[in-house]
């Protein structure tokens, strides 16, 4: 009896070991954070930017024809104490200014000091060194009350760059 204990209990610790391996390596979605849906009548918002962030998805290296992968990162941050803020649209464009990627699919409400993000992955390519993110946000009050900054990071052997760039708003409307 003790003889067929031990190799059943030694295969139920190396597969319960090789689960639990399995369930750390699975890829985690982006992004990560759980977004506060609502349903908004946006013109009700007493104001709106549209804001432009530089989104690089690679940049040139070398004699400039070599391409560095990068992962953006953009950082939309509420930074008002007591008004919460929403996003409307969030699009991601190449460097012609082609649509490549929508991110939003109904408003989101971004409580004071509530900050969230949306990542571009280094595998895609087709953005490039012009690429950007559109961002369209409202409130209820004329405040800057939003820091929306894209910051890019990528790594290559011993070899690795990161940078950031600020978004600047090309839009505004303001109602009384």
């Amino acid at each position: 009896m003790k003889i067929l204990f031990l190799p059943v209990l030694l295969l139920t610790l190396f597969f319960s070991c090789q689960n639990k391996e399995a369930d750390t390596n699975k890829k985690i979605n982006f992004p990560s954070h759980n977004y506060t849906y609502v349903n908004l009548d946006t013109a009700t918002l007493k104001y709106k930017e549209i804001v432009y962030v530089p989104v690089y998805s690679d940049i040139y290296h070398l004699d400039g024809t070599k391409r560095f992968l990068l992962t953006a990162t953009v950082s939309v941050r509420n930074i008002s104490l007591k008004d919460s803020a929403y996003i409307l649209n969030a699009v991601y464009n190449d460097s012609y200014g082609k649509q490549l990627r929508s991110f939003t699919s109904k408003t989101i409400l971004l409580k004071p000091l509530e900050s969230i993000e949306y990542v571009i992955e280094d595998a895609e390519d087709k953005g490039g060194a012009g690429a950007s993110f559109i961002l369209d946000w409202g409130g209820s009050r004329n405040a800057s009350q939003m820091l929306i900054q894209s910051v890019m990071i990528g790594t290559t052997g011993q070899q690795g760059i990161s940078f950031t760039a600020k978004g600047e708003v090309i839009s505004r409307t303001t109602k009384p």
